[in-house]
C-alpha cells in the first residue's frame, strides 16, 4: 500500500505545482513524474516493490544515483535508481547514448563545416540534425560536450589491481593528409570486481613514446596499486611499461598469441595440432604443469618444425603469467578479448563517421562511446569476485 500511496502523493504534488505555478511548474512537476516513473519501473523489474517480501524478487534497490538531464525546459536533476543483484535495470524513461549521438553528429558537422563532406554526408547531416549546419553552431555545441568528457577523461582514479590495454586505428584528417591515428584504451578491474574505462588517448602511433605518455597520465590521476597488465604483444607497449610499470607482471593475451602461432607453423595439416597442444598448455593446473607442457610441446616440434618449435619457447611463457592470479580469475584475465569486445562497440559508432576530421573529433566520439559504457559497468553486475577464497 506505501508504494500506492506514495504514487498519489506525488500526482497530488505535481496538480499542485500545475495549479499554483503554471508552466513555471512543468519543469519541477516533469523531475517528479520522471522520478517517480522510474521507481516504479526499478519495483517492476526487481518483482517486487519496496521493503515487500516475496518468492518473486529477483535483486534488490540499491539507492540512487543523480543524473542532469538537458531538456528544452533546461536541466533537471534527476535520481536514477539503482539495483544490485542478478538483474540488469536502466529506466527506459532515460535513453542510452546520448552523449555518442551528440559526439556522432558533431564529427559529421565538422567534415560538413571544413568542407571535406560528400553528398552522402550532406544527406546524413539532414537525417541527423535536420537543419543546415555552420561553424558557429559546431563550435558551441562541441565546446559544451568536450567539459565533459574532459571532466571524465581527468578524473582521479585509485587503487586498480588489474589492468587490460589494448588500441585501435582511426582514419583522421591531419595536417592535410588522411592518416591512421592510434587509439589508445586502458581498462581496469576496481578493488570491488567491477570493470571501469581508466583513460583513452588519441595518437600518431602505438610507438614507446606515445603508450609512455598515456600511462604516465594514468599515474597522475591517482593510479596505483596495478599487480597485473594483459595486452596483445607491441614491441612499444612493452617498452613503456617497463618504464612506467617496471615492476608489474606482464600477460600476453593467449587469443592473440596462438593466432600468431599459426603463422610460424610450416604445414596447414599441422595447424589444428600445434593450437590443441597450446591449449593444453593455457589449460593446466597451474604453472609447473604449464612448463612441462611447454617444454614438451617444444620437444615434440624441434624435430619436423625447429623455428616454429624456438618461437614457441621463446614466447609461449610471456602468456602464463595468468598463473599467478587465484584460480577463479584466470579465464577471463588470460586475454584481452574484454577490449576486443569494447573495439566492436566503438566501431560502430567510428564506422559511420568513415572520416574523422581531427584528433579532437575522433577523441570527442571513442570517449562518449567509453564514458557511457563505462557508467553501466559501475552500475552493473561484479566482474569478477576478489575474495575468491570465499566461494
Amino acid at each position: 500500500m506505501a508504494h500506492q500511496v506514495s504514487d498519489a502523493a506525488v500526482f497530488e504534488t505535481v496538480m499542485e505545482l500545475l495549479t499554483d505555478a503554471g508552466f513555471d511548474g512543468f519543469a519541477e512537476s516533469f523531475r517528479l513524474l520522471v522520478n517517480q516513473a522510474m521507481r516504479i519501473e526499478r519495483s517492476d523489474a526487481l518483482g517486487a516493490k519496496p521493503y515487500q517480501r516475496t518468492d518473486d524478487r529477483k535483486g534488490y534497490a540499491n539507492g540512487y544515483k543523480p543524473k542532469t538531464l538537458a531538456t528544452r525546459m533546461g536541466p533537471i536533476s534527476l535520481q536514477v535508481p539503482q539495483v544490485r543483484g542478478d538483474v540488469e535495470f536502466y529506466p527506459s524513461a532515460l535513453e542510452r547514448g546520448v552523449r555518442s549521438e551528440r559526439a556522432l553528429k558533431l564529427a559529421i558537422a565538422e567534415m560538413y563545416v571544413q568542407g571535406v563532406s560528400t553528398r552522402k554526408v550532406t544527406e546524413v547531416m539532414e537525417k541527423l540534425c535536420g537543419k543546415e549546419v555552420c561553424s558557429s553552431d559546431v563550435s558551441r555545441a562541441a565546446k559544451l560536450l568536450d567539459e565533459e568528457l574532459t571532466l571524465w577523461r581527468h578524473r582521479p582514479l585509485g587503487h586498480i589491481p588489474y589492468m587490460i590495454l589494448d588500441a585501435r586505428y582511426e582514419k583522421v584528417r591531419h595536417a592535410g593528409s588522411i592518416v591512421s591515428c592510434a587509439v589508445l584504451i586502458a581498462v581496469g578491474i576496481n578493488p570491488q570486481g567491477r570493470r571501469e574505462i581508466l583513460g583513452v588517448s588519441v595518437a600518431l602511433s602505438e610507438a614507446e613514446t606515445h603508450w609512455r605518455t598515456f600511462l604516465a597520465s594514468l599515474q597522475e590521476r591517482g593510479l596505483i596499486g596495478v599487480q597485473y597488465v594483459v595486452s596483445d604483444d607491441h614491441a612499444g607497449l612493452k617498452a613503456a611499461l617497463q618504464a612506467r610499470l617496471p615492476a608489474v607482471p606482464w600477460q600476453r593475451c593467449q587469443f592473440h598469441l596462438q593466432q600468431n602461432a599459426m603463422h610460424h607453423v610450416p604445414k596447414i595439416s599441422l595447424r589444428a595440432e600445434v593450437a590443441a597442444d597450446l591449449r593444453g598448455i593455457f589449460n593446466a593446473q597451474d604453472r609447473a604443469e604449464a612448463d612441462q607442457r611447454l617444454a614438451a610441446c617444444v620437444r615434440k616440434y624441434h624435430p619436423v618444425a625447429p623455428e616454429l618449435a624456438d618461437w614457441i619457447e621463446q614466447n609461449v611463457p610471456e602468456s602464463l603469467t595468468v598463473f599467478c592470479l587465484p584460480l577463479a580469475h584466470r579465464i577471463k584475465m588470460r586475454t584481452s578479448n574484454m577490449l576486443e569486445n569494447i573495439n566492436k562497440q566503438v566501431k560502430r559508432r567510428t564506422r559511420v563517421a568513415t572520416l574523422f576530421p581531427n584528433e579532437a573529433a575522433c577523441l570527442r566520439l571513442v570517449s562518449a562511446v567509453l564514458m557511457e559504457l563505462s557508467e553501466e559497468w559501475e552500475t552493473g553486475k561484479v566482474y569478477l569476485n576478489m575474495n575468491p577464497k570465499n566461494d
